[in-house]
Order: C-alpha cells, then structure tokens, then sequence
C-alpha cells in the first residue's frame, strides 16, 4: 500500500511539473514541442543541462514484452556504486505512466538500471524510433534537457552492444547480440572491428583495433591506446562488422578508471571451488543451495542477477550475514545465459581456481555420502585435487527430478521435497579450471571449450541432482522467460525435437493431464535422507552453517 502510495504520488509530482513546462501563453503546442524537458528526477535541486553530452541522461532499450530497460548515469562520474536509489516511474509520451522498478547498479557502465513495462495506450509509438521515457525518482531533483538531446530507445530485438568487462592483461570483452545468430555458427574475429569513442556518436572514434575472438555473443578487444584515454576517461566501446558502414548500437563503455576503482581495495585470497549461477526470481532456492554447497565443498558463490523481483537481495543479505562468501551482479539482458557465464570465467579467474557451473536447483551429489553423519569439505574437493595438471574440465552426470507427487512448492526444500526422478541420467554439468578456458569463452551453459594442451575428464561418482520438473506452478514460472540464448521457446511450434523441450508439454502455459506423477521412474530419496541428516527437515529453517567434518563452523 506504502508502494502505492509513493507511485501515485512521483506520478502527481511529474503530471504538475509537466503542466508547469508544457503551458504557455498560446496554449496551442504540444508538450513534446517544448525546448525544456524533465529527463529524471533524483535530488534535492532544479538542474539545467543544454547537451546530452554533459548530462546523466538516461538511456533505454525495449525488451520484449514491453519491457524497458531505464539505464541513469551515476551523478559526478562516480566510480563506485553509490547507495542504491529506489523505486520510481517512467513517464512516456502524453503523460502515461507506470511504476519503474530498480534493478542494481552495472559495474562495467557505473550506470543504475531500471525497469517498467510500456503502458497499452502508447504502445503503438514504440515500433518506430521513439525517445527513452522519463524516469521519475521518489525526490525533488529535476534535470532538464533541450528535447533534441533526448536519446532514442534502443530495440533489444536489433543488434546492439549491450556490456563489456575489462578483464586480466587489459583486453576488454564486448558482448553484443546479433553479431553470431546461429548455434556454433559464428563469424570469423578478422571480420570485426573494436571502435572506442566519445560520447554517443560513433564519429567521434579515437581507435578502431581488431577484434581477437568472436563467439557466440562475446567478443575480445585490445584496449585503446593509453594517449586516447582523457577526462573523462570513459569512453563507448561498440563493433563495426565488415562489409558494413554503420556501428552497431552501443550502451556498453570503457573506463580503467573504473575498472581500477573496483580493484583497489584489494584481491580476495584464491579459492579453490567457486560456483557461478544465473537466476531470477529463484531467491526461495537460494539458501538451501548455498548452504548446502558451502558444506560439501564449494567456498565462493557468484550469482548473475536477471531481473529478479522476489526478495533475493534480502537473501543475498541474510547469507552474508551470516558468514557465506557470495556476491550478485545485475546482469539484466535476457536470453544471455551463455553470455553470463562467459562473463564469469573471465572475470573471477584471479578469484577461483575451480568454477562449477550449476543452477540453483541442482544439488552435486554422490551417493557414497550416504552414510556420512556431517558434511565435509573434502567431498567436493576430492573431485577435482586428485586430476592431472591437463585436466581442465571434469564433467558430471545429472539426475533429473520430477514433481514427485507434489502440486506446490515443498516447505522443506527441492532435496527433501522432490525425491523421484528419471532412470536415464542426461546431459552433464562441469568443474571448470579457469585457466584452462580457451580464450574465446565458448560454453555450451555448463561446459566450456578448453585451450589447447588440456583435456576434459569424467567423475562418475559424484552426480548432478537436478530438480528440474517441479510442482506446476513453479515449473511454468522457470520456463516463462528462458535464459539461455539458442534454447527453443516452449511456446513457439520450432525445435521439437531440441533436448529443451520437456516431454508431454504443448505450446500453451497449461498444465498437462497428470503433471504430478510425471517424470518419475525411480524413487530416490538419498539426498533428501542425507540432508535431513545434516542439516535437519527444511535445513532447520535458519541461515546457521551446519559443523563440517574437518573444519571450523567458520571457515
């Protein structure tokens, strides 16, 4: 109620202050033809700016579904993430509103994202080139702009530039979408080009440097040369493909300044087991999965954010508190799984010796616990300290799960809570030695091509249980919005016969006849048994570490 308040209220706020802009003598012009704009409001004062060039204004690019992501440049090019601001509106053409919500701030941009889905009335507008909506914050600070510096909404459904990261060695990586549109198809990295330059057009170039590798949506550059980098020092970074006159789109930047910032406090000590994870609106699953992994092995957890609206960051918060090492990072692009995880090979490789890539309803497990009366950290360990130094990956089976009987989501946990599952054990999850990815960070989710001289192994011990087809309503939730980039969408009558596509599931978002009792041909309740074991019914409903055989609580 609080919530809707405070949007009625921003939504009053701006309807006056239009009005205010909009009036004149005449009364005859629009309110889109006026010389002064509001572009955001999210201070204490009346700022004036003439150019888009010098002011922090807000850039978009339209999702699908209507969907608008708001990005708003941190005040004083600030270099770190200031306080998170929160919740606001979005105002678009003659006034129509709806509420915008905050999604975290972007490190390798410094920018705040924001979304809000386009409102029916004006939706026509959108299929044409059509201005970022005005983002309205809860305060009184206004930042106007003549209505030509208003920048066009980029369209996600186009070719853009979306992130970049600046990674060990200097190289800077440029993911874009549109670029390599086929599955295992991609262009050659001599066909594309890494242009650097001010502002938000491409005519101001300051290098264009060949690209070193291309795949998939990610792209390796060298960095600019140190005499174009000036204050400020951010600069954008996009792609020009070969044969084509024009750069792609771009909302991705490059600033060491940046980049420095966030490292100088210092490194974290290496580990040997990191897990990295992609999630939305997955918080609920969260604790039980880190808790549980923290136990058997793994020290270090990183989880891309894609626009969750659950309570994950309370989560997050909660699992920190409490002496867990994970850390989130807004990653709002959809459909960028691969991407994502590319991203996390190349970015934590001075972290982590070892990444397992998993998802927060896959548990690793070996039935050789069964009988262990605590967790251990030697459990996981044991996976992959015994491999020769040309092992870069070990490969997992999984076991996948289904709902088990159950019509809504367990209390107790997916462990405890799904206990039958498929006889046929399918596809393979992986521990990755980070050193050994090829540069091009090509994955296929969970497993990565590796640099000459290393080879890939199996443990056949240890396994995957993946929770994969829960209660229904939980199971529609997960395949909404699929997160990988090549997967087939469920709704759409193509790919029938990808490994994506769930057996006995239409086309349609209705739950099929006996969704309950399907997917289950051996009853398996190992896990469940263990963890109860562990950890006690619904892992004692606490965010406590459980005592580890051979270590500290603590550690």
């Amino acid at each position: 109620m609080q919530s809707r308040r405070q949007h009625a209220a921003a939504i009053l706020s701006v309807m006056a202050l239009l009005f205010f802009v909009c009036i004149i003598p005449a009364g005859l012009i629009a309110c889109v033809s006026q010389r002064r704009l509001p572009l955001a409001v999210s201070g204490g004062s009346t700022t004036t700016v003439s150019s888009g060039r010098q002011s922090p204004l807000p850039e978009a690019v339209l999702l699908p579904e209507w969907q608008v992501l708001v990005l708003l440049r941190q005040p004083n090019n600030a270099t770190t993430a200031a306080p998170g601001p929160g919740n606001g509106t979005c105002v678009f053409r003659d006034g129509v509103s709806s509420p915008a919500r905050s999604l975290g701030w972007l490190p390798a941009s410094g920018r705040h994202a924001y979304t809000c889905i386009i409102p029916e009335p004006v939706r026509l507008h959108y299929h044409h080139d059509a201005p970022a909506p005005l983002l309205v914050l809860a305060s009184s600070r206004v930042i106007t702009a003549d209505d030509g510096a208003l920048p066009a909404m980029l369209k996600w459904s186009d070719r853009i530039v979306y992130e970049s990261a600046v990674i060990d060695g200097g190289d800077v990586l440029v993911f874009a979408k549109g670029v390599n549109t086929r599955k295992k198809v991609n262009r050659a990295a001599q066909d594309i080009r890494c242009l650097y330059y001010h502002g938000d057009a491409a005519g101001n170039a300051v290098a264009s440097l060949p690209a070193t590798t291309s795949a998939q949506q990610v792209f390796r550059c060298p960095p600019p040369p140190p005499e174009t980098t000036t204050t400020p020092a951010e600069l954008r970074v996009t792609l020009v493909v070969a044969g084509e006159e024009e750069p792609i789109p771009s909302l991705a930047t490059y600033d060491p300044t940046r980049h420095h910032a966030q490292m100088a406090p210092g490194k974290k000590k290496k580990r040997l087991i990191c897990a990295c994870t992609m999630i939305r609106d997955m918080a609920k699953f969260l604790r039980e999965w880190v808790v549980y992994h923290a136990a058997v092995g793994v020290d270090r957890f990183y989880v891309y954010d894609n626009g969750s609206e659950d309570d994950l960051a309370d989560q997050t918060r909660r699992l920190t508190s409490a002496g867990f090492d994970i850390s989130t990072r807004t990653w709002p692009w959809p459909k960028t799984q691969e991407a994502a995880l590319s991203h996390g090979a190349a970015v934590h490789g001075d972290a982590c010796e070892w990444m397992v890539f998993i998802d927060a309803d896959e548990f690793i497990f070996s039935p050789h616990w069964a009988r262990s009366e605590n967790p251990a950290k030697q459990m996981l360990r044991s996976v992959v300290a015994s491999v020769k130094q040309d092992v870069g990956q070990v490969s997992l089976w999984c076991a996948d799960f289904g709902p088990s009987g159950r019509t809504a989501h367990p209390e107790e946990g997916v462990t405890q809570g799904y206990t039958c599952r498929r006889k046929t054990m399918e596809r393979r999850k992986s521990f990755v030695r980070l050193t050994a990815v090829d540069r091009s960070l090509v994955n296929s989710i969970h497993t990565f091509t590796l640099k000459p001289g290393f080879q890939a192994g199996w443990n056949t011990r240890v396994r995957v249980n993946h929770y994969k087809y829960q209660a229904w309503e939980e199971f529609k939730v997960k395949f909404h919005r699929r997160a990988p980039t090549y997967t087939a969408d469920w709704t759409e009558k193509v790919e029938l016969g990808s490994n994506d596509r769930t057996p006995g599931l239409g086309f349609e978002p209705v739950e099929p006849t006996g969704w309950p009792q399907k997917f289950c041909d051996v009853n398996d309740t190992l896990l469940r048994d263990v963890t109860r074991r562990w950890f006690g019914v619904g892992f004692g409903n606490n965010f406590d570490r459980p005592q580890i055989a051979g270590t500290n609580p603590g550690s």
